[in-house]
């Protein structure tokens, strides 16, 4: 297996369009902004940096579980263990996130629930940039990382801003949520709105129903095709 993507060059990546730079520029990021809410007093500058942070993880998430693990699965022996377990972390940021977003800052549960949320998003980070990532670079040449960059830097541009635990983790139901719940996300981060949990569940439930109803009815026209 390759080494950590860590410490490797852009060249060594598949340069900077491949879906490993990508991906490490993002963890960056994310690090970046993680450090610079620690370094913060309680106040609207910190509220901002987590906003920047959770519009970031979950739509770099959104990418990889729509574009970037099926690939994975597809191509590396063992993908299925392996996304398998980022999943699992990303659904604990997901639903930790969801209380951050209802909780009110200066509370001691919210501070509590932020702090394990950065310690998710790290270990995500070296469970991807350390065992999965590796193997995928293996497996596909430097051609096939930038398609899989272009594809996933696409989806990413698009997706969901804002955690929703419902939505499945994979394709094609997350895809298929993925375009309204989009919509919806960026009206709420362009006014500022802030949804309770139970409008937005609401919200939710209807667009699920309505979809997943379209997906089904979308593969039985498929099999009597």
């Amino acid at each position: 297996m390759s080494k950590t993507i860590e410490n490797q060059t852009v060249e060594e990546l598949g340069g900077p369009d491949s879906v490993l730079a990508r991906q490490r520029r993002d963890h960056a990021e994310m690090d970046r902004l993680m450090d610079h809410y620690a370094a913060l007093d309680e106040g609207e500058e910190r509220e901002r940096v987590l906003k920047d942070l959770v519009q970031l993880v979950f739509s770099h998430a959104f990418a990889e579980e729509t574009v970037l693990w099926p690939a994975v699965r597809r191509h590396v022996a063992g993908g299925e263990q392996l996304t398998a377990r980022v999943e699992e972390e990303h659904q604990q940021i997901n639903d930790l996130t969801v209380d951050i977003e209802r909780l009110r800052p200066g509370d001691r549960e919210r501070a509590d629930k932020v702090g394990r949320v950065f310690a998710l998003i790290r270990q995500d980070i070296r469970d991807e940039e350390d065992q999965v990532l590796p193997r995928l670079q293996d497996a596909v040449d430097a051609a096939g990382l930038r398609r899989l960059g272009a594809a996933w830097e696409a989806l990413r541009r698009s997706a969901p801003t804002h955690p929703h635990p419902a939505v499945p983790r994979r394709p094609p139901g997350n895809a298929l949520l993925g375009v309204p719940l989009s919509c919806y996300d960026r009206i709420r981060d362009a006014t500022g709105m802030s949804a309770s949990a139970a409008s937005a569940n609401k919200v939710l439930a209807g667009l699920t129903g309505v979809l997943l109803a379209a997906a089904a009815i979308a593969v039985i026209s498929r099999k009597r095709h």
